[in-house]
């Protein structure tokens, strides 16, 4: 414990990488200000109130999902991790279940571009539809791609060898959280797919469910274990009055239990939203379909079978 008058400890203070702060102020100005020009945009052709308020939540999303991204890598939570395999985990966590669903809720690419200038927004706009970026893209953000790279990221990194040199040299520890933030963006940009992107609630669903069943399973394995997988925590533990194997058990139940209800509570509002959506389609009797509003005898457009 320390005491009232003694100063914190190195690993309990805000950290300031400048190249994070950088990158992450560059993220949150971009944000802003293609935020205002669209909003200006749009309000010059009457935009309705739907649109608007959508727009809006995007930008409640992407500001939530942001601070929690300056939680996990800025507070002293980043500092503690390397005292505690639990406030490691709970890092982690930060990253792929809180931060990054949130950040895609927000849609940030599209807002992004617009804030750009109209002929550079145009350049990357063909590169980013250009046949050799979409040969690349396509499989990389397809369901079960993106599910591959988050699950290999997850187990990969928590085995001994690779775990114990991310703690010990910062350029791998800088490559491990890119892998966890990156995998786990497309795997919710998968579990929140644009409408444009056609019917995948079957592959979120089942993605978001499969993976609370793999990552439930390495928390037990953690919590479970015997012995420590991380002998470099034990000094640093230990030092803090407390037992290395709790701590590791603690890590293990933040990934099985919370973790897992975030991916149950994301795979319940999939499905909803799924529900949702079907009740409000016309009825199909075969033969002629009406919406309400409007006669037998008028046709419905090509998007309502």
């Amino acid at each position: 414990m320390l005491a009232s008058d003694a100063p914190l400890p190195d690993f309990l203070a805000w950290t300031a990488e400048p190249w994070i702060v950088a990158l992450m102020a560059l993220s949150l100005l971009l944000y802003l200000a293609g935020y205002a020009r669209l909003a200006r945009r749009t309000a010059r052709k009457d935009e309705q109130a739907p649109g608007r308020a959508l727009r809006r939540k995007r930008l409640a999303a992407f500001a939530l999902g942001w601070l929690a991204l300056a939680a996990a890598l800025l507070s002293p939570l980043d500092g503690l991790s390397a005292a505690l395999f639990s406030a490691h985990m709970l890092q982690h966590e930060l990253l792929m279940i809180v931060a990054a669903p949130l950040l895609v809720l927000g849609r940030p690419l599209a807002i992004w571009l617009w804030a750009l200038p109209p002929g550079l927004r145009r350049s990357i706009g063909g590169w980013l539809h250009a046949r050799r970026f979409r040969a690349v893209w396509r499989p990389l953000s397809a369901p079960l791609g993106a599910w591959i790279l988050h699950a290999t990221a997850l187990w990969a990194w928590h085995v001994p060898t690779l775990f114990q040199a991310a703690l010990e040299h910062p350029a791998i520890h800088v490559l491990q959280h890119f892998s966890f933030l990156a995998t786990a963006l497309l795997f919710w940009w998968t579990a929140f797919p644009q409408p444009s992107a056609g019917n995948r609630t079957g592959h979120a669903m089942l993605g978001l469910f499969t993976t609370m069943v793999h990552t439930a399973a390495l928390g037990a394995l953690l919590t479970l274990a015997p012995g420590v997988w991380y002998p470099d925590y034990i000094e640093p533990t230990s030092a803090l009055g407390l037992d290395p194997v709790q701590d590791q058990q603690l890590g293990g139940l933040i990934m099985w239990v919370p973790g897992g209800l975030a991916y149950l509570a994301a795979g319940l509002a999939v499905a909803s939203r799924w529900l949702l959506r079907r009740s409000a389609r016309p009825v199909h009797d075969g033969v002629r379909t009406t919406r309400p509003g409007t006669t037998a005898g008028q046709e419905l457009p090509q998007e309502f079978p």
